[in-house]
């Protein structure tokens, strides 16, 4: 074994971990700053060169995220954003700066897409579907009309883990729902939530 050998074995095992902690990313030393900055820069071109993307500065993207971005469902990320492994993206996306997309999350925009505003913090298992089928029952689900309204989430929301977003939801401001919960209504600023489905608990002020 050469003297490099280690080296580079411990180089995978750090992009193994950025992939599921991305966060991490921000605060690597100079000497890893220079080589996860190439990885980054060199899969981050290839990702615009393959889908219908636009990234800004600063992201880190794992190239074991899943995104999926055909024209016409454009997916757009901000300045120092991060999406960790094992994410499924499906355009329209419109993603703000600062916005923190932990592992396993799933984001479909539908038709008529996702908006997630400045420092969203979505942490892992996350699940956004901005469309819906129809449930009549004089024909199977499958043969059913599918609608979209589409979901924004303001400025500075926590999603906790294991959340679940419908369809036609908006989540102002501030706003912080608890793990596991399934929210199906509006969620007013600053309001706690929680729950399935999830109900109000207190205004974080």
């Amino acid at each position: 074994m050469t003297e490099q050998d280690p080296l580079l074995k411990y180089r995978e095992q750090h992009k193994h971990r950025l992939n599921y902690m991305p966060w991490l990313y921000r605060s690597l030393k100079p000497k890893n700053r220079v080589w996860a900055e190439a990885w980054q820069k060199e899969y981050q071109e290839y990702l615009m060169s393959m889908e219908t993307v636009e990234i800004g500065e600063n992201c880190f993207i794992s190239p074991l995220a899943h995104i999926f971005a055909e024209p016409g469902r454009k997916i757009k990320i901000g300045d120092n954003t991060f999406i960790a492994a094992d994410c499924t993206l499906h355009g329209p996306l419109e993603i703000g700066s600062e916005v923190a997309i932990n592992h396993h999350c799933i984001l479909d925009g539908g038709r008529v897409g996702i908006k997630l505003h400045d420092q969203v913090r979505i942490a892992a298992y996350c699940h956004l579907y901005a469309f819906d089928h129809g449930m009549d029952t004089d024909m199977p689900i499958y043969q059913q009309a599918v609608r979209s309204q589409g979901i924004e989430i303001e400025r500075d929301v926590w999603l906790g883990a294991h959340v679940g977003i419908k369809d036609g939801v908006h989540i102002a401001e501030q706003a912080i729902v608890g793990m596991n919960s399934m929210v199906t209504k509006h969620v007013e600023k600053r309001a706690i939530v929680a729950g399935n489905p999830a109900k109000f608990i207190r205004y974080r002020d």
